[in-house]
């Protein structure tokens, strides 16, 4: 699963270089990301404070959508 995460400035900076040995993560703007799981539990292992926006946990099963519905 992949969650979408969001750095200060400060906390980024420290994030780095765990960011660049363990992820092919997408960057967005506003020192926002995209990450797996795996990458978020060691940020938060490491100390790094973030702001989770998004969690793939949180995403609709097939089940739960209709069909041609936007999710």
């Amino acid at each position: 699963m992949e969650s979408v995460i969001r750095f200060t400035k400060a906390e980024e900076a420290k994030a780095l270089p765990i960011l660049l040995r363990n992820s092919p993560g997408t960057i967005l703007p506003d020192r926002t990301y995209v990450l797996d799981d795996e990458v978020v539990a060691i940020l938060c292992e490491s100390g790094i404070r973030f702001a989770r926006l998004n969690s793939g946990s949180s995403a609709p099963s097939l089940e739960e959508v209709g069909s041609g519905e936007r999710i």
